[in-house]
């Protein structure tokens, strides 16, 4: 006689509807054998429908629509001109102790100091002399030019430091009656006119491309899940969910290439170029290579209680340079709370300092512990988390070597709110265009500045044979980072 595998339990039927131990299967044993197997899985699982949050808004962009602007470009390559310093100044020049001064020329750059010019000569000791220019090698291109002074109140230079002075024109004298001849091979003393001269800089766009495939059988098997994502998508999706992640996550490599970019060195070294370069690839400048060539970077800076003099530093070389009066902190939390607690030990943070939301705190509120903007001496800062320092995906959380997380080579950025060109103490604003901005390629005939299509045979895309859905996503653009000497960096 053959037995049955496996073998269940027995019914033996009741005149009543009463639960017995005859009639009724009771599947409780758990071990998943015989008798004993759980009578669970015959039915559907309790689900919840809604996705978890766990991760909060993990979107990063946003960055660039908070302090600049896009723009469309037709080109290749963007071009913009930079203006140069208005006035002439010479810096780490040396002093012969007898009323020369050596100018210290770099390559295609003239001395441009005419006679009669009037000039003022610092050390870096704070010793000061003003003089009058009697000689002048001008024209002198890529190699130390001599100007012969005159000292209005001593005998010679010999009270300056013989090397590192500084010496800028201030003005001029002449005699009576004088004339102001142009400079000439011939007539050396004369005047030479000084050209305006600026700066060129250009950036490269990059294309950047995406895909999400979905197959057609996929797209059949319905499984729902209710969902809310950060770009405002809700309802419930199945393979869509993918897809939107894919476009959110495109969305955010379209700020992230821009932010981080690097351009291709075609040159290393000893005329070896970079893998990059080598393998064709031109790269782009983004904001982090742009400050760290043109701009200001302030390395090991330690935010924190009692460094509002390090910070004072800072304010000094901004005075410098175009002395934007409003400018954007964007941080990390650790620089973060180092400015909170700067700012919050001023005066220990007591009576008459800047205690946390002094004027705004009571025994009923919770407690204001961070400051969201500050204003030092001309200038007003306006501080804000920057997630894409902090977020564990990206540049926050690495692994610091100690056991801690944290440590990363940027934390945060100092951006110039305002216009590219020179602020003017006068009018306030000279409104032109942002410091940062980004330009995409576009034209009438095509819009590159965020693009999708589908390809294949699913979903309504009938363009080719492939049993599958393929979401395309492209842009191409670049960043100009105008001004970038207004731009601090803060590095470890």
């Amino acid at each position: 006689m053959s037995t049955l595998t496996p073998l269940f339990g027995s019914i033996i039927p009741s005149q009543k509807q009463q639960l017995l131990d005859t009639n009724f299967l009771s599947f409780n044993g758990g071990t998943g054998t015989g008798d004993s197997d759980t009578f669970a899985q015959q039915y559907l699982p309790e689900i919840y429908e809604q996705e978890v949050e766990r991760y909060g808004n993990r979107t990063l962009s946003g960055f660039l629509r908070m302090v600049g602007a896009e723009m469309p470009m037709t080109s290749d390559q963007v071009i913009w001109s930079e203006q140069n310093r208005l006035h002439i100044a010479y810096d780490d020049c040396t002093n012969d102790g007898a009323n020369g001064i050596t100018i210290p020329l770099q390559a295609g750059v003239t001395n441009v100091i005419s006679v009669n010019s009037t000039v003022v000569l610092i050390d870096k000791l704070g010793a000061e002399l003003k003089a009058v220019v009697t000689g002048s090698e001008i024209g002198v291109v890529g190699v130390g030019a001599i100007v012969t002074v005159a000292p209005y109140t001593a005998a010679d230079t010999s009270s300056l430091a013989g090397t590192g002075v500084k010496m800028f024109v201030y003005g001029s004298e002449y005699d009576k009656g004088s004339s102001t001849p142009n400079y000439s091979a011939t007539n050396t003393s004369g005047y030479v006119s000084v050209d305006p001269s600026f700066t060129q800089f250009s950036n490269s766009p990059i294309i950047i491309r995406s895909k999400y495939v979905v197959s057609g059988s996929d797209t059949a098997q319905i499984g729902w899940v209710e969902v809310a994502t950060e770009d405002g998508t809700g309802g419930y999706l199945w393979y869509l969910k993918a897809e939107s992640e894919t476009r959110l996550r495109f969305e955010d490599y379209l700020e992230m290439s821009v932010v981080e970019g690097e351009k291709a060195n075609a040159d290393i070294g000893g005329g070896v170029a970079s893998a990059a370069s080598a393998a064709g690839y031109k790269g782009t400048q983004g904001l982090f290579a742009a400050i760290k060539a043109r701009g200001n970077v302030e390395a090991g800076y330690n935010a924190g209680a009692g460094q509002l003099a390090s910070f004072d530093e800072i304010l000094r070389n901004l005075d410098t340079q175009g002395a934007i009066e409003e400018n954007m902190l964007f941080l990390n939390r650790e620089t973060a709370l180092g400015f909170d607690d700067m700012l919050a030990g001023i005066s220990a943070g007591g009576e008459g300092g800047t205690a946390y939301g002094l004027f705004e705190n009571s025994e009923d509120m919770a407690l204001n512990l961070g400051f969201s903007g500050f204003r030092r001496g001309s200038y007003d800062f306006y501080k804000t988390d920057w997630k894409y320092l902090n977020d564990a995906s990206t540049r926050g959380a690495i692994d610091n070597g100690a056991g801690g997380y944290g440590v990363s080579a940027i934390d945060g950025v100092l951006i110039p709110a305002g216009t590219s060109t020179v602020y003017d103490q006068v009018l306030g604003s000279n409104i032109r265009r942002p410091f940062l901005h980004v330009r995409y390629r576009a034209s009438q005939t095509d819009d590159r500045r965020m693009k999708s299509w589908l390809t294949g045979s699913v979903g309504g895309a009938f363009t080719s044979d492939l049993d599958a859905m393929e979401v395309n996503f492209l842009s191409e653009r670049c960043l100009c980072v105008q001004g970038a000497n207004n731009f601090v960096l803060f590095t470890k």
